[in-house]
């Protein structure tokens, strides 16, 4: 069964291992990456496990604009205790483990926490093929971002939770 939990230090090899498995060299979160993402923004970090192996993850910092911008792959700080943007900087599944939901199930339980906490959007980046995927969740598309990361083409999907 499916748990979702918050990111724990243990879990750093495997998350990199997962992370690398669904993004580009130039596009993936480094080590060092995540292991500052799981001291600063633990709150806002969750691990998909199956039987107590991590399969999934989610994450990104709160902030204070509408949009990611690129600084936030390196530079981020403890969220606030309430408002703000809820970012999602990483959403990635095992590849055996893709197309059972998890992704679904990871983004629910974000939005869901960051309503608790009183945020004002959530706000992603993500690749032309999967915008279909973020509007089933009630995702805009708000055109092409600014972002330069990995060299790719981004678009910003946001969704109110107001």
């Amino acid at each position: 069964m499916l748990k979702i939990r918050n990111v724990k230090i243990e879990d750093l090899s495997k998350l990199v291992i997962i992370e690398q498995l669904c993004f580009s060299k130039e596009e993936a979160a480094t080590e060092t990456a995540f292991r500052k993402r799981i001291q600063l923004i633990p709150d806002t970090f969750f691990v998909a496990e199956e039987e107590g192996v991590p399969v999934g993850l989610i994450n990104g910092p709160v902030i204070d604009t509408t949009y990611i911008t690129d600084d936030l792959f390196s530079n981020i700080t403890e969220n606030p205790t309430s408002g703000g943007h809820q970012s999602i900087l990483g959403l990635a599944v095992h590849p055996h483990f893709q197309k059972h939901g998890v992704a679904s199930v990871l983004l629910i339980h974000i939005e869901n926490e960051a309503r608790k906490k009183r945020r004002e959007t959530i706000t992603l980046t993500c690749k032309e093929n999967l915008i279909k995927f973020y509007e089933k969740f009630g995702y805009i598309n708000e055109g092409v971002s600014d972002s330069e990361h990995g060299g790719v083409v981004w678009y910003n999907m946001s969704k109110s939770l107001k």
